[in-house]
């Protein structure tokens, strides 16, 4: 069923709730206090050297299948093949330009869709309140994943629904309920 798709007003006022960012005053002064070797540096420079360290980071996660871990144990990227949404995708440069709801199919992959999941499950990275911790990756990474991962979908880990990502990090969990499932101490 194909709707009519109402275009939204680009000029329209907007409302941005205002955020503030790791890398601020703030934080390089903090930083500057614990690490005095660092005080004669610019926070234009720090900043630059933080923005450059962590594109190589993304980098890397999009380079390797098994993702990257992240440095002093605070956890693990990764990118992952997942089976398509059911709700549905709009396509809205298109919608917009017809004047129709159309949807993305994700033709090229085969309707798969990619994710970028950040974990710290596994025991190596257990440590206090890492349930507290959580990523969200930059606009930068997010396009460069949505332009490169066309190109070699099937590299990456397949995901399949309602499996949560530590089972990744303890197959054996699963392996060993199925086996007790069938295991009888009396037969031989």
């Amino acid at each position: 069923m194909i709707n009519n798709f109402r275009k939204p007003d680009l000029n329209a006022p907007r409302y941005r709730k205002k955020t503030l960012g790791l890398l601020n005053k703030e934080t390089f002064k903090e930083f500057k206090e614990r690490k005095p070797v660092y005080t004669n540096i610019d926070n234009s420079k720090l900043k630059e050297i933080i923005k450059l360290y962590n594109k190589a980071l993304w980098e890397a996660v999009i380079e390797h299948r098994d993702g990257v871990a992240l440095p002093d144990s605070l956890g693990y990227i990764f990118i992952g093949t997942c089976p398509p949404a059911k709700t549905v995708n709009v396509d809205y440069s298109n919608s917009g330009e017809y004047g129709k709801v159309l949807r993305n199919k994700n033709w090229e992959t085969d309707g798969n869709i990619c994710k970028i999941f950040y974990t710290n499950w596994s025991t190596k990275y257990r440590f206090k309140n890492r349930d507290l911790w959580s990523f969200t990756a930059n606009r930068e990474f997010k396009r460069t994943v949505a332009k490169e991962y066309p190109k070699n979908w099937n590299k990456y880990l397949k995901m399949q629904s309602k499996i949560k990502v530590s089972q990744l990090y303890d197959p054996d969990v699963n392996s060993t309920k199925k086996a007790l499932k069938s295991y009888d101490e009396f037969e031989t």
